[in-house]
C-alpha cells in the first residue's frame, strides 16, 4: 500500500490550497526563513542515509559517473522542458494564456512541476517505499512539501495543488516499479542505494538555501547506477583484495 505517495499528495494539494487563501499576505523574510530550515531539513534526511552506507567506492563512483551521464545527455535540461510541457496543459486546463503571465511566474511553475515531480527525495522516497515498505523518506518530504506548496501557491495559486495530478502518476509508477525489482536486490545494494542518494539529497539542502546550485536533476541517474555498481564491487572487486 503505497502510503506514502498517498500522504505526499494530500500534502500538495492542501498546501496549495492554504497557499491560495493566504495569498500574499506571507513577507519574503517569512518565506527565505523557511527555506533556510528546509534545505537544512533536507541535509539531515541525506546525512541519515549517507550512514548506511557499504561500500564507499561504488556510491562515489556511481555519482561521479551517473552526475557525468546526466550531464552529458542534459537531463536537466530535459526535465525542466517536460516541466514547461506540463506547465502548457496546465494552462489550457485552467485556460490561462501564457502571455498573461510575467516570466518569472511562469519559472516558478516549472521549478514547482520539477520539484514536486521529478525531485530526488521524492523518487528515493518512492523506490525505497516500494522496496522495504518503509514510508519515513516520503513522510518527511511530506512535512517539507506543505509549507512549500503553500509558498508556492501564495504566487500561484490553485494551479500548485493540480501539480499533485502528475505527481501521482509519477510515483505510484515508481513504487510498482522498486516494488517488482526488490527481489533482485541485496542489503548491500539497497544500503548503497540509500547513501547514494543521501548525497542528492544533501546537494539538494545546498541548493534550497542557495549555498551552492548543484546539478541535481543531472545527478539522477547515479541511482539507477549505484545498484549495478555495488553489486558488481560487491561480488568481483572487493574478493581481490
Amino acid at each position: 500500500m503505497p502510503v506514502g505517495v498517498i500522504i505526499n499528495i494530500l500534502c500538495v494539494v492542501l498546501g496549495g490550497i492554504a497557499g491560495s487563501v493566504l495569498g500574499d499576505k506571507l513577507t519574503d523574510e517569512f518565506k527565505d526563513g523557511l527555506n533556510t530550515v528546509f534545505g537544512v531539513c533536507s541535509m539531515t534526511i541525506g546525512i541519515s542515509s549517507v550512514i548506511l552506507m557499504v561500500n564507499m567506492p561504488a556510491v562515489i563512483f556511481s555519482v561521479i559517473a551517473g552526475t557525468t551521464i546526466g550531464l552529458a545527455v542534459r537531463l536537466g535540461e530535459k526535465i525542466n522542458r517536460v516541466g514547461e510541457g506540463m506547465m502548457h496543459i496546465m494552462e489550457k486546463i485552467l485556460r490561462q494564456n501564457a502571455k498573461d503571465q510575467d516570466e518569472d511566474k511562469k519559472n516558478l511553475l516549472v521549478t514547482t512541476i520539477v520539484l514536486f515531480c521529478c525531485s530526488g527525495t521524492g523518487i528515493y522516497g518512492c523506490i525505497v517505499s516500494g522496496m522495504t515498505g518503509d514510508h519515513s523518506i516520503l513522510l518527511a518530504k511530506s512535512i517539507l512539501d506543505l509549507p512549500t506548496a503553500l509558498i508556492f501557491a501564495c504566487s500561484l495559486g490553485m494551479v500548485v495543488s493540480i501539480v499533485a495530478v502528475p505527481q501521482l502518476v509519477i510515483f505510484l509508477l515508481l513504487f510498482f516499479f522498486a516494488k517488482s525489482i526488490y527481489p533482485l536486490c541485496t542489503p548491500e545494494m539497497i544500503n548503497d542505494f540509500k547513501a547514494c542518494c543521501g548525497v542528492l539529497l544533501i546537494a539538494t539542502g545546498f541548493r534550497i538555501s542557495r549555498i551552492k546550485n548543484f546539478p541535481i536533476a543531472d545527478m539522477i541517474p547515479s541511482m539507477i547506477l549505484v545498484f549495478p555498481v555495488s553489486y558488481l564491487w560487491t561480488a568481483y572487486i572487493l574478493p581481490l583484495f
